[in-house]
């Protein structure tokens, strides 16, 4: 089985990394991984990244996921995909089957060898094609089997990609659990130790602060075409609602990530030295390691602000 031994390493420069992990300048040519019928903030990122004149969307990728909305990983990832091809239709895309590949059906480390998918070929092949000195965005906002597949892969990549992942908790949390990053403990090691360019987008005190309430998205979205109306009835009828009137927000974590590539100003974060991702799903530190940029906050306003408008100008 592939093993937390098993971690391939970009050959890459410091100082090359750090330079690509300079905050983008739009616009950005980008490739969004989504585990998109995992709950409901995918689909709000799914049309962020299409809406926003600040990024080209080059492809789509179907990642997998187990929760209670899927049967397991491979039923997670077709879930996704269909999502995804929804979502599509709903913004009027002229090719949903075209920008839109099935990833992986078994995480990472439940394979014997690192399996290919039409996810993780289109990658490669997108990556390859790149100047070093134009790296290809990489938004990951599920577990990052396909991304951390693509690297073990194909470690020549991964100076030509910089990584944007939604996953795990701040480092000076009591613990890197996080729905994204604990269903696939080798692949999250992977970005954590590969070396390839890595803006860590974490849930807790980051993400988290970018929610709203049924109020609001009523008043902002409903009405607002057939994608308005679809996000704020996913939205409206979330499981986790309660059925009472007490007060009661949401967040809408993945907004986040596309943000930091779409406007930088509106997550702000610092280089740091990259963890050490524990089996235990605990953080060490080792200022010796390579770095990787953090996100440190989301500006939830702005964001949401730049999220609405798009919904209002497509309507």
């Amino acid at each position: 089985m592939v093993s937390l031994d098993d971690i391939p390493t970009v050959d890459i420069s410091p100082a090359d990394r750090v330079a690509k992990l300079d905050p983008p300048d739009p616009p950005v040519d980008i490739v969004l991984d989504t585990d998109t019928y995992n709950e409901i903030d995918d689909q709000f990122a799914v049309v962020y990244t299409e809406l926003a004149s600040e990024l080209s969307v080059t492809a789509m990728y179907a990642a997998p996921f187990h929760n209670t909305n899927s049967d397991g990983p491979a039923d997670g990832m077709e879930r996704s995909y269909d999502e995804l091809i929804r979502v599509l239709d709903l913004i009027d895309h002229p090719d949903p089957d075209g920008i839109a590949h099935r990833g992986a059906t078994a995480y990472l480390g439940d394979q014997s060898t690192p399996q290919s998918s039409p996810a993780t070929t289109d990658l490669i092949e997108r990556a390859r094609r790149r100047d070093p000195d134009d790296p290809l965005y990489v938004v990951a906002i599920g577990a990052p089997t396909n991304i951390a597949t693509a690297l073990h892969l194909a470690p020549e990549i991964g100076d030509r990609i910089v990584v944007v992942w939604l996953g795990g908790q701040p480092h000076t949390w009591h613990t890197a659990r996080e729905f994204n990053l604990q269903q696939d403990l080798i692949a999250s090691r992977t970005l954590f130790d590969s070396g390839v360019p890595l803006v860590q987008i974490p849930c807790m005190n980051v993400a988290q602060h970018v929610r709203s309430s049924v109020p609001e998205l009523e008043h902002l979205l409903a009405g607002e075409g057939a994608i308005g109306d679809y996000l704020f009835d996913i939205f409206s009828n979330y499981h986790g609602r309660p059925n009472d009137e007490r007060p009661w927000t949401k967040a809408i974590w993945d907004l986040a990530a596309v943000a930091y590539v779409a406007d930088p100003a509106s997550v702000p974060s610092a280089l740091v030295s990259s963890p050490i991702l524990n089996a235990e799903f605990t953080y060490s530190t080792d200022d010796a390691r390579h770095t990787i940029r953090v996100a440190r906050a989301a500006d939830r306003d702005a964001i949401l602000a730049d999220f609405v408008s798009l919904i209002d100008d497509h309507a």
